[in-house]
């Protein structure tokens, strides 16, 4: 190996913290030590055995690694010779950390569209802090790397008046992009793509009001210590006061007994899935004697027993505002739409 390449060695940093598979870390910091000078053209590269054991991750994964960067053209091989760097010419690419509060359907919609839109103008970093405030602080303070951006949707369970101080704190000026929920007490611009919870879920049932008449009552599922922001809440009940619905906030799935003339309004994926169970179980006919109503549409939800109906964020658009931000360094604040998608439930 080349003195540059030892050199590179030292620099290979592969995060544990990171959801981004550790093959594409790998790539990654092959791609960016050829866009900074670190490895020029045909230099070596270690063996895979070699870069296996110096980098402390399985065989398989840097195999995977080089597989992906001979197939984008930044190394090649020479059988008995091993890899070398094909190519100086590689387009420098911003760094981009997306931190999410959890996996779900609808996260992955806008990762991709996110990752579309960007191409390969972009290397993602993707994080998972399971919606608790702590556990991002200190991923935030244990980042191997810095990122030109930090795309991060801040839905939290406990803590949420503390989450301005540690984004001011840990997530540099001018780096920031929130998506979903907005945050007041930022101490510097940036850009956002958020949600309007209370108007949103408002405008949404006014729209379903003339299938919603069929109901008595209308329960909004809010689970305890969820992430959902309580804005949901208060669109609901400033909807049921308005059009004269009995309401009432469901708190635990698990205690509810399924009347007759209620339509229920169910944020959880897992919530969704024990609803309709119990509503099956106790034989009542949805979309006339109970009514459900879904947040985040899903490809699947059209299907889910004749369709489920949906009250949801442009997913995909919001996605692709996010990273046309980026691409135009803007720091705009876009309002994101939100449909309602009326189905056999309702």
């Amino acid at each position: 190996m080349t003195k540059s390449t030892i050199d590179f060695l030292h620099t290979i940093q592969i995060s544990d913290f990171s959801a981004t598979p550790k093959y594409q870390q790998l790539a990654f910091a092959i791609t960016d030590a050829v866009k900074n000078g670190s490895l020029v053209k045909d230099d070596t590269l270690p063996s895979i055995n070699e870069l296996s054991v110096y980098v402390d991750i399985s065989r398989d994964t840097v195999e995977k690694a080089y597989k992906f960067l001979k197939v984008k053209g930044v190394i090649a091989s020479i059988p008995g010779k091993g890899y070398y760097v094909a190519t100086s010419d590689v387009k420098q690419r911003q760094k981009i950390a997306l931190l999410l509060n959890k996996l779900s359907a609808h996260k992955k919609i806008v990762y991709d569209s996110f990752a579309k839109e960007l191409g390969d103008d972009a290397a993602l970093d993707l994080f998972v802090y399971n919606s608790d405030l702590s556990y991002l602080r200190t991923l935030l303070g244990n980042l191997t790397k810095t990122y030109d951006y930090y795309v991060l949707f801040p839905h939290f369970k406990e803590g949420r008046d503390q989450a301005a101080e540690v984004i001011n704190k840990l997530i540099p000026t001018g780096k920031l992009v929130l998506l979903g929920t907005y945050i007041d007490d930022i101490h510097y611009e940036f850009p956002a793509v958020f949600e309007n919870y209370e108007k949103d879920i408002y405008g949404a049932l006014e729209e379903a009001l003339p299938s919603l008449s069929k109901y008595e009552t209308l329960k909004l599922i809010f689970p305890d210590n969820s992430d959902y922001p309580k804005a949901i809440i208060k669109g609901f009940y400033k909807f049921c006061q308005q059009y004269a619905f009995n309401h009432i906030l469901v708190s635990d799935l698990n205690q509810e007994k399924i009347d007759k003339c209620v339509c229920y309004i169910n944020l959880a994926e897992d919530d969704l899935v024990q609803l309709l169970d119990k509503i099956i179980k106790k034989k009542l006919q949805i979309g006339s004697e109970v009514g459900v109503i879904s947040y985040n549409e899903t490809p699947l939800k059209k299907f889910i027993l004749n369709g489920i109906t949906t009250i949801s964020t442009d997913f995909e658009l919001m996605g692709k505002y996010a990273a046309n931000l980026i691409k135009k360094k803007k720091n705009d604040k876009i309002e994101v739409p939100f449909y309602l998608t009326l189905r056999a439930s309702v």
